[in-house]
């Protein structure tokens, strides 16, 4: 299967980003190329890094991106890598950094990468296919305990603790091999009455162990911080999320970064110090059109949001 994405919010994403053409930016999942090449057109003596773990998604954005010559670089990382990636690169200060953190349709519809309950095919979810830790060792190693965890705390399920249940009892039997058997148990954990309205049964807990496999939200705050440490005034970050979790990261990742003075409220002047190192672009989220959503069904949950180094 080819690798195909079909780039959410774009036209949001090139104006939030206010592209300088000799600016360095970085596109921290880089997925299909879709955002880069925008970004790339508009671009005369810049650059844009393009990082991804996920060799497939490289591999075929490089493809699509070559005509673009030495603008665009390509890297095998993750965005939390950005310190050492910039290094790499011999660059100190960039202009912008766009995260799409969603999951590519690629993916998800290839069934052997194992992140759909849709499709059947090994517990994987991997998104760096060189990373030894899948889903199938959350799902058959993690404690009852652990489990319920990561499924509240990253899936918000509220039959968390059943379903935890049910899949250590099904191991017991035999391993849980593919995305199907996992369905399958989470089915008999949910009570038929709570199946019948609401989104497909597994899909709270099938995020929850992807977050879990790609340590995805703990490295969000920290590459939004190191990205403001890297860019130069009026340079902007933008970030495309699809859950509640991933939001509320980002919103108060922002939040703490314009926050400026620490203070407490009764105090008559500032004693701390503190300053706005960045300005919120975005007050609230930025949303897909209703003609982006009918063309796209996947765009439906996507936000944007939008902030600028002070």
């Amino acid at each position: 299967m080819s690798f195909s994405h079909v780039s959410v919010l774009l036209k949001e994403c090139i104006e939030g980003l206010n592209i300088k053409p000799d600016g360095i930016y970085v596109d921290g999942t880089l997925g299909g190329g879709g955002h880069s090449f925008q970004i790339l057109q508009l671009l005369n003596h810049g650059k844009l890094i393009g990082i991804d773990q996920d060799t497939d998604a490289l591999n075929a954005a490089t493809n699509r991106l070559k005509i673009f010559g030495e603008r665009f670089i390509p890297v095998h990382s993750n965005f939390s890598n950005l310190d050492r990636v910039l290094a790499d690169q011999g660059i100190d200060r960039i202009d912008g950094l766009l995260l799409d953190l969603g999951v590519s349709s690629y993916q998800l519809d290839e069934a052997e990468r194992g992140f759909s309950y849709m499709n059947d095919g090994k517990l994987d979810m991997r998104m760096n296919q060189s990373d030894a830790f899948t889903a199938y060792d959350v799902v058959n190693s993690y404690s009852e305990r652990k489990l319920t965890e990561i499924i509240t705390d990253y899936g918000e399920e509220n039959w968390a603790n059943r379903i935890a249940k049910f899949i250590v009892e099904a191991r017991t039997q035999k391993p849980i091999e593919t995305t199907f058997e996992l369905v399958e148990v989470i089915k008999k954990a949910i009570p038929a009455a709570a199946r019948k309205d609401g989104p497909h049964p597994a899909k709270r807990t099938f995020q929850a162990i992807r977050i879990e496999v790609n340590n995805e939200l703990k490295i969000i705050e920290q590459t939004i911080e190191s990205a403001f440490e890297h860019m130069g005034k009026g340079g902007r970050v933008a970030i495309i999320t699809f859950h509640s979790l991933e939001d509320r990261i980002v919103k108060n990742a922002y939040k703490k970064l314009a926050q400026g003075c620490t203070c407490p409220p009764e105090f008559p002047v500032c004693i701390c110090g503190g300053k706005a190192k960045i300005k919120i672009i975005s007050k609230k989220p930025i949303l897909p059109s209703e003609e982006e959503v009918e063309a796209n069904p996947r765009a439906r949950s996507a936000k944007l949001r939008v902030a600028e180094k002070k």
